[in-house]
């Protein structure tokens, strides 16, 4: 029997405010001593309310625009009770009945739609580090402000999952409504996959992979969820619907605890926070600030970047952001491919990507390429030496003559340069060679005129030279 397998996504992404949710407290605890970034409204004191974060509103609506979401004019907190050790109050702060993201979609680079159900505000849980016979809790990122993004069962292979969740980083970070810290745990993945026969009508019994930080592991979660419901029903029996979490060094799911019902959370709305009413000319002065998307850069630079290299720089929004700023294909495809096979190459590429080079410089740049003033090695040199703080906005042209890499082209001197290699005797058997047709020995004779100009001689000219000459 063959299997539809269908898969949900829930994606938790933290919003890059500068204070939590709900308090003044500093929202980024990276590299931060455990339980730092607190305050008495995140420990749940007696008499601490929660104070909505205003920011938060905003980057929620850039969220949704970005994911082609309506947002709801209209939408209030609830409690969502649970007592784990992460969690003081005994319940989160969610918006449950009325969140302020409604439908839409994401669009996956293959040009498939994934819906979105919902998007909403909540508060997120501290962290629990478990040792052999005790536990430690830090409670820094309590009331971190999140967007949960709920899709709709849309997907059906552990690619698509890959690629969705690929994407929807991506917009986030274009956006900019999250660092984008998959490490840190900025945006974390829980899949929900079930199977049921292809002419199914109903779907089955769902297991929940939970707080997964990266693509890959999403892929690789998803195959092996697949494998092993598949096998259970090949053998008659039946799924647990619970939660699952992964071992990524093993690569497999283990069981950890049946699957809540929202009745399970005994919802109720939150009475300390006034529900949030937004006007439609608020909404569209906010949506209107949403930087271009990846959507936008395909549709402008896929006729003239390949779509590998393109997909590879939708990944840095800066980059993006800077290589939409230059003008002429041809200069866009040089530095683009610059960016790509050396800088990200390069160990410190994160830190040069902090501080990019003017579009005027990277302009000034390919068009010493173009004019044939810097070879292709030169040119790379130059590119990176943009990135040193040393010579910091000098301009390449000014950093090419310090380093004395500006190729010749005059062709009056290069002439020169030629007729004085050819009158050496060390070059006489190579002239000979090569009219009697020994064509390799052509670049004996550049690399002579290379040396004799020392490095500065413009290799495709000095060849066309002594083409002429020795024809």
């Amino acid at each position: 029997m063959k299997y539809l397998p269908t898969i949900g996504i829930e994606c938790h992404v933290q919003l890059c405010t500068k204070t939590k949710l709900f308090s003044e407290v500093d929202n980024d605890a990276r590299g931060k001593e455990p339980n730092s970034c607190v305050s008495p409204v995140d420990y749940a004191l007696p008499g601490m309310l929660p104070r909505l974060n205003g920011e938060a509103i905003r980057l929620a609506i850039l969220a949704g625009h970005a994911m082609n979401c309506k947002i709801n004019p209209h939408s209030r907190f609830d409690r969502k009770h649970y007592f784990y050790p992460d969690s003081p109050k005994g319940y989160q702060i969610t918006q449950f009945y009325h969140p302020i993201i409604g439908p839409g979609y994401v669009e996956l680079p293959s040009g498939t739609k994934i819906r979105i159900e919902h998007a909403h505000l909540e508060g997120d849980a501290g962290k629990l580090t478990h040792f052999e016979t005790y536990s430690l809790v830090d409670l820094n990122r309590v009331d971190t402000p999140l967007i949960e993004i709920v899709s709709m069962p849309d997907i059906h292979s552990a690619k698509d999952a890959h690629d969705y969740c690929k994407e929807l980083w991506r917009l986030m970070c274009h956006a900019g409504v999250t660092y984008g810290d998959l490490y840190n745990g900025n945006m974390r993945f829980d899949i929900n996959v079930s199977l049921a026969p292809e002419d199914a009508k109903e779907l089955g019994t769902r297991a929940e992979v939970k707080n997964l930080n990266s693509f890959r592991s999403v892929e690789r979660a998803v195959t092996y969820e697949i494998k092993r419901q598949s096998k259970l029903l090949d053998s008659g029996e039946k799924i647990i619907q619970e939660t699952r979490g992964w071992n990524d060094a093993e690569g497999k799911t283990t069981g950890q605890r049946s699957k809540e019902e929202a009745k399970d959370y005994r919802y109720m709305p939150e009475p300390d926070l006034p529900p949030i009413n937004l006007t439609e000319e608020f909404i569209e002065t906010e949506s209107a600030k949403l930087p271009p998307m990846p959507s936008d850069y395909r549709n402008k630079l896929r006729g003239i970047l390949k779509e590998d290299i393109l997909e590879i720089l939708l990944d840095y929004p800066k980059l993006m952001q800077k290589i939409s700023e230059l003008e002429s294909t041809s200069t866009i495809s040089l530095i683009a491919n610059l960016f790509t096979s050396v800088l990200l190459a390069e160990e410190k590429s994160a830190e040069y990507l902090n501080d990019l080079p003017s579009a005027k410089e990277l302009k000034e740049l390919a068009e010493m390429n173009e004019k044939k003033e810097l070879s292709s090695t030169a040119t790379k040199e130059v590119f990176l030496r943009l990135f040193d703080p040393q010579m910091k906005n000098r301009g390449a042209k000014n950093i090419a003559k310090e380093l004395g890499l500006i190729q010749e082209n005059n062709l009056d001197a290069l002439e020169k340069i030629v007729d004085t290699v050819l009158a050496k005797p060390e070059t006489q058997k190579a002239q000979t060679d090569f009219k009697a047709g020994e064509e390799k020995v052509i670049g004996f004779l550049v690399g002579q005129v290379m040396k004799e100009s020392k490095g500065k001689a413009n290799p495709s000219t000095v060849q066309e030279i002594l083409r002429k000459k020795l024809s």
